[in-house]
């Protein structure tokens, strides 16, 4: 039972973290936000990224592992360590990215412009960040976080707080997983993959023009239709496709 709770409240700080690192990341270096406005991160409402908070347990299983790898050089060891987690978290954000394009039509983030990409789902320079952030979690966080980690998980309050946080995250996700549902809808009727990120943005920027209130944690509300918003979006994406011919 204590390595659940431990599991348990490392996806909740993971996908915690993530969000903020994503709303960051999104607000002053991304590519899809020229404008540099704050949009809220992800597929869920509320202020966490689920793929993170799995990456953030499975880096914690495989730093558990350590002390079995043994190639009879401790810098090779390491080595392939840090390599299992850049590939375990690629693997998880490509599965990820694969169920939400192939099963809903649309992209939850989208690398076909980045070199060396598979699908748009995953790349060599993400794939080098999550090592990075591999490397971070391995000499900076896992070495401080056992004995705290053993004592919550004894803990009863800190059970109960994080028995608060997955009811609260339940309700979101069941909320989440309807609006993609009417997304796919929107997509296969209007024959088109819907970029999540994208849409968002669009969004943000019509209220902008409209001087209209936006509202950050639901990205997708506006006095024009979703089904209208997306028939824009693909205007415009035809538009720049007939102008690059």
């Amino acid at each position: 039972m204590n390595i659940l709770l431990i599991l348990a409240f490392l996806f909740f700080m993971g996908s915690v973290i993530g969000w903020v690192i994503e709303l960051l990341f999104r607000r002053f270096f991304s590519k899809n936000n020229p404008e540099r406005k704050w949009i809220n991160p992800g597929f869920c409402v509320g202020p966490y990224l689920p793929l993170y908070g799995t990456g953030l347990c499975i880096l914690y299983l495989i730093a558990g592992i350590r002390p079995y790898i043994n190639f009879g050089n401790q810098i090779i060891d390491t080595i392939a360590l840090l390599v299992a987690m850049a590939l375990a978290m690629t693997i998880i954000e490509y599965i990820a990215g694969i169920i939400s394009y192939k099963g809903f039509h649309v992209r939850l983030w989208d690398y076909s412009k980045e070199w060396g990409n598979i699908q748009g789902i995953i790349c060599p320079k993400f794939s080098l960040a999550w090592g990075i952030l591999g490397v971070a979690y391995y000499y900076l966080v896992h070495p401080n976080i056992l004995d705290a980690l053993n004592w919550l998980s004894h803990n009863l309050a800190f059970s109960f707080f994080i028995g608060m946080f997955y009811g609260v995250f339940i309700i979101d996700l069941v909320y989440s997983a309807n609006f993609i549902t009417k997304l796919k809808k929107i997509a296969d009727e209007q024959n088109i993959v819907i970029r999540y990120e994208e849409l968002k943005t669009k969004i943000r920027a019509y209220h902008d023009e409209k001087k209209s209130k936006y509202h950050f944690f639901k990205p997708f509300s506006s006095d024009s239709t979703l089904a209208e918003q997306i028939k824009a979006m693909k205007a415009v994406r035809e538009e720049k496709k007939t102008k690059t011919k």
